[in-house]
């Protein structure tokens, strides 16, 4: 159930990252209010995965999604350069998070 936890928590991270974006400084009231309740479950679900995960782990894991996943969603929503080398380590970051769940 802790992997289930950090892997929403990861997923709220994402949201909070990207949300950023349309906060613009945080002058937009509601994506302002949306990206810091992202960034409070983020945390908080982290938290509770942390109960039965190694820190070190969670951790890594938790922002490794959030990097995989802020990544992609900045190619397909900001049009970011999706070159070989960029796909490249962020399928290392992958390899990293996944090697990391077997591993513990």
């Amino acid at each position: 159930m802790a992997w289930l936890y950090l892997l929403l928590a990861g997923m709220f991270e994402v949201g909070w990252a990207i949300g950023l974006k349309y906060t613009e400084g945080f002058s937009r009231l509601l994506p302002s209010l949306l990206t810091i309740a992202a960034m409070a479950l983020s945390l908080a679900l982290l938290g509770v995965a942390l109960r039965d995960l190694p820190v070190g782990t969670a951790y890594a894991v938790w922002t490794g999604i959030g990097a995989v996943g802020t990544a992609a969603l900045g190619i397909y929503l900001f049009s970011e350069p999706a070159t070989l080398m960029r796909l490249g380590c962020i399928g290392l970051i992958v390899v990293g998070i996944v090697g990391l769940r077997f591993a513990t």
